[in-house]
């Protein structure tokens, strides 16, 4: 059975209510990255270090994991407050790749109480709140937890790293309960932009293309994730410039509606 709705997380001109139903939406500007910062400011869910922190580390009069990134702000806003509306507080929610991610701990803050991460960086232990977060140091496509167990899965910014479609398929929907969402985030540009000659994180690194990602989407309906709504392609401004290549971000909800 789906999850009751849960309240809304805000209210505003960020996104109208039509956008709620997107299955995959492009981020346009950076003036979209400042205005999200500052929504999860207003809400309480920035996890970024103070500029006063900051120097402290350089410092090193005070150590700390350092939670979040700033270029991310849209995505995590978007994943947060889709949640917020589709997903009961008492529901588990999963966030693979977790390791520095502001979703769990924001989730945490917001009052969700079956939270779980996933991430092979054995510094995980160190994130917030593990007496009542459970962190888990495993491959995200092999967590051998049980089947049928979350109401949400999240990804921000974590496909595109050793991307294996079939795995993550494969292993999503398996987590998933019947009604449960995947909700990612990914670089993007709708035109190819070759990396093949580029790793990141000692992994082969995508930016997807319009093609790619549509490709994706439609082999997720093999594992019985469907859209949920309008898919929106189109890309206006290189929001992302990293190791020589400029693009933007996706985001992405498929919903499980059956094996």
């Amino acid at each position: 059975m789906v999850p009751e709705k849960a309240p809304l997380l805000y209210s505003g001109p960020l996104h109208s209510r039509g956008e709620r139903t997107v299955t995959l939406e492009v981020l346009q500007s950076k003036s979209q990255v400042i205005i999200a910062r500052k929504r999860l400011k207003q809400l309480g869910v920035s996890f970024l270090p103070s500029y006063l922190e900051r120097v402290l580390n350089r410092l090193r009069l005070k150590s700390s994991l350092r939670i979040g990134d700033l270029q991310k702000s849209w995505d995590v806003l978007r994943s947060l407050e889709f949640i917020g509306e589709n997903v009961s507080k008492k529901a588990s929610v999963l966030d693979i790749g977790c390791f520095n991610s502001e979703i769990l701990p924001g989730l945490h803050r917001l009052g969700y109480t079956h939270l779980t991460g996933v991430d092979l960086n054995p510094k995980i232990s160190l994130m917030p709140h593990p007496e009542t977060i459970s962190y888990i140091c495993s491959d995200f496509m092999l967590t051998g937890l049980r089947s049928g167990t979350f109401y949400a899965v999240t990804a921000v910014s974590v496909i595109e790293h050793g991307f294996n479609p079939l795995g993550l398929l494969r292993e999503v929907s398996r987590l998933l309960r019947t009604g449960g969402y995947f909700i990612a985030s990914f670089d993007y540009w709708p035109d190819k932009i070759d990396t093949s000659e580029t790793k990141i994180f000692d992994m082969s690194w995508k930016i997807f293309s319009e093609s790619e990602i549509l490709e994706f989407i439609s082999l997720a309906r093999l594992w019985g994730m469907e859209p949920v709504g309008e898919v929106k392609v189109s890309a206006s401004e290189r929001v992302v410039s990293c190791l020589g290549k400029n693009y933007t971000f996706g985001w992405l909800v498929l919903k499980k509606i059956g094996e």
